[in-house]
């Protein structure tokens, strides 16, 4: 339920915001600031707009296209990097910014070895799965649902898996048909306000940083503004605190540190979601 004192707030007030998957797009900068620092990574500004950069192994564009049809993220991997992608992620305009960054992070920080770090052995590996994610947050399975998908505990998120034989190269050239997909609104399923997708070879670590972010509880900070007017009666608004540290780097270092938010042991997940995320063929 909304804070009674929210419509009495200074609307540029800063506020924190739960559940965060509701709480609007907010600042991107973490994303671009990953990825400008990223270490021989390269960058090119196109249409005055259109924000692209290249990994140094040339296998990883991430595209940020403001006037594309999702605008947003998109992050495709090619092994061959003048070939067909392996797997291509989307993240749409509106899609929360800690989701996003949560990959991006991940990504840049496990590329150079091309993810062995993230992988059974790594240093960095954990084996949780997104579904042990949703399960742990007790997200609920939707029976019989086809995709199949699980549902947050209050109904305006959604995690699903599609099922069933795909050409591998219809999701890689239309994001609805990809094989996983996030999303969150009043009616996450059928009017999403905000969609990810993931194609079925994205990298499982990849998808379980940003199901990290997409489950957590804890409240992001947005400019009262900026919370979608069509989320204001779903989430519950707490103005911020300035006798406090400041919470806008207490949250950031909550999202940053995804890889301690997994580590505990997580509840079993239905087996067929743990099978589907297999990573991609290449990467294995």
């Amino acid at each position: 339920m909304p804070s009674p004192d929210s419509l009495a707030l200074d609307p540029i007030s800063d506020v924190l915001v739960n559940p965060g998957y509701l709480a609007g797009p907010g600042d991107s900068r973490s994303i671009f600031n990953t990825l400008d620092i990223a270490p021989s990574w390269t960058k090119a500004i196109a249409f005055g707009t259109d924000t692209y950069y290249t990994s140094p192994c040339q296998r990883v564009r991430v595209a940020n296209a403001v006037e594309s049809f999702y605008g947003g993220w998109t992050i495709s991997y090619a092994e061959d990097p003048l070939g067909v992608p392996d797997w291509i992620t989307t993240f749409d305009r509106n899609t929360p910014h800690e989701i996003v960054a949560a990959f991006t992070k991940t990504l840049v920080d496990g590329l150079h070895n091309n993810f062995a770090d993230y992988l059974s052995g790594g240093r960095h590996y954990t084996g949780i799965s997104p579904a042990s994610l949703t399960a742990r947050h007790r997200w609920e399975p939707v029976q019989g649902s086809r995709p199949f998908r699980t549902v947050s505990p209050d109904g305006h998120a959604a995690y699903q898996m599609r099922v069933g034989w795909l050409h591998e190269y219809d999701e890689l050239l239309t994001p609805e048909k990809s094989t996983w997909r996030m999303s969150a609104g009043s009616d996450p399923v059928y009017t999403p306000s905000w969609q990810a997708f993931f194609s079925q070879y994205t990298p499982q670590h990849l998808i379980a940083a940003s199901t990290a972010a997409f489950t957590d509880p804890t409240p992001v900070p947005r400019a009262l503004d900026h919370v979608p007017d069509r989320h204001r009666s779903l989430v519950s608004v707490t103005p911020v605190d300035t006798t406090r540290p400041d919470p806008r780097a207490a949250a950031a270092l909550a999202r940053s540190t995804q890889a301690q938010a997994i580590h505990a042991p997580p509840p079993l997940a239905p087996p067929t979601l743990l099978a589907m995320h297999a990573g991609s063929r290449r990467q294995r």
